[in-house]
């Protein structure tokens, strides 16, 4: 009889870490959730990460038993010290551009469940394990150095769509 328990137990809360001891830099399939959080003015808070120095949103990889909301929600306090709520749905993110080569030469693919808020509470951090820093920007002055994986995202937020994203 296989316990299951026990090993799924081995995987909770650090999937990837205990995924690579398995099968090293090799791809893996992830879940990726992130979460645009906009201000009273209307500007995206962005993050630069501390692996790559690029611009992103913040969101990060499904721990195995989370919920989508539950991921964003542990993500935006880990990278920012910030609490969220109200989160709608912005979009379903696939395709190519979700292949993800790390510094360290890890390689995931990750399909994105992205979610929009306005409601956030507390002092955003900067520098944390994750991020550099943290900081508001407006739809016509984005910085050019953005991650590839968020930048489609990104894009799309400043194009107001009404409807969710599915692509």
């Amino acid at each position: 009889v296989i316990d299951m328990k026990n090993i799924i137990e081995r995987y909770r809360g650090n999937y990837i870490t205990e995924m690579r001891k398995d099968v090293g830099h090799a791809p893996i399939v992830v879940i990726s959730c992130g979460v645009i959080i906009e201000n009273d003015k209307g500007e995206i808070l962005l993050q630069k990460r501390q692996d790559n120095g690029l611009w992103a949103l913040i969101g990060g990889s499904m721990e195995i038993g989370e919920k989508f909301i539950e991921v964003v929600k542990r993500e935006a306090f880990e990278e920012a010290g910030i609490e969220i709520e109200e989160l709608t749905l912005f979009g379903i993110y696939s395709g190519e551009d979700g292949i993800i080569i790390y510094p360290n030469g890890d390689i995931c693919y990750g399909a994105g469940i992205i979610f929009k808020t306005t409601a956030y509470s507390g002092e955003i951090q900067n520098n944390t394990e994750e991020a550099l820093e943290h900081r508001f920007f407006d739809k016509t002055n984005l910085p050019d150095n953005i991650n590839k994986y968020d930048k489609r995202i990104i894009i799309d937020w400043t194009k107001n769509f009404q409807q969710v994203i599915v692509d």
